[in-house]
């Protein structure tokens, strides 16, 4: 009989596994067994290197799926997601995201499909590591403005949180336009243009505020 998973990797304070777990739920899946890792990056961290994410491997049989709330979870590194994707696929195990409703599976014969579907991993991939990349820079952005700067000044406060910046990402990824997203989160349609044009500025905001 076959089974879902959902795996989850929760890398730092403001991921919860619950979260990951209703989002889920709340797109439809009905969900077998959790496995997840706390703590890791995605970025060092290979899946096989993971406590918990190698056990996928093991749990893992012909005609399961895999549910992951995005291929970042998976791993933010380029080569290391998409050739996880490319052996789950190999060993007839269907991969499913939550956000985005994407379905990956080796099922496929037709090589236009096949192309298509590749192209989908790899651009998918690419995002989840520059997002990570992207991230490290206002990280490190923030640090060197807080060295450089006695009078510890932050500028203004942003009009979000972190929940709210989480949420405008999501939904950016899921292709929402910018007025929708306004609606949904209680921002100005400015304020969600300025996430979606600079993601990393928008973060170093919010580090800087301690938010």
């Amino acid at each position: 009989m076959s089974q879902t998973i959902l795996y989850a990797r929760v890398s730092t304070v403001d991921q919860t596994l619950d979260h990951q777990t209703t989002q889920a739920e709340a797109a439809g899946f009905i969900i077998d067994e959790v496995v997840a890792d706390h703590g890791v990056s995605g970025v060092s961290t290979k899946l096989t290197d993971r406590s918990e994410g190698k056990r996928l491997f093991d749990k893992l049989r012909r005609g399961d799926t895999l549910v992951v709330r995005w291929v970042d979870r998976l791993g933010r590194n380029y080569e290391d997601v998409t050739d996880t994707i490319r052996r789950f696929m190999k060993e007839g195990i269907i991969i499913k995201t939550v956000i985005n409703g994407m379905t990956f599976d080796g099922a496929t014969t037709d090589p236009m499909q096949q192309a298509v579907r590749d192209a989908l991993i790899a651009f998918m991939a690419a995002t989840a590591q520059a997002q990570a990349e992207a991230t490290k820079a206002a990280q490190r952005a923030g640090i060197e403005a807080r060295k450089g700067d006695t009078t510890r000044y932050r500028g203004k406060k942003p009009s979000y949180d972190r929940e709210r910046f989480n949420a405008v990402l999501d939904l950016l990824a899921q292709g929402v336009g910018a007025s929708a997203i306004s609606k949904a989160t209680g921002l100005t349609r400015q304020t969600v243009l300025r996430i979606k044009g600079d993601q990393a500025g928008a973060e170093a905001a919010l580090r800087k505020w301690g938010i």
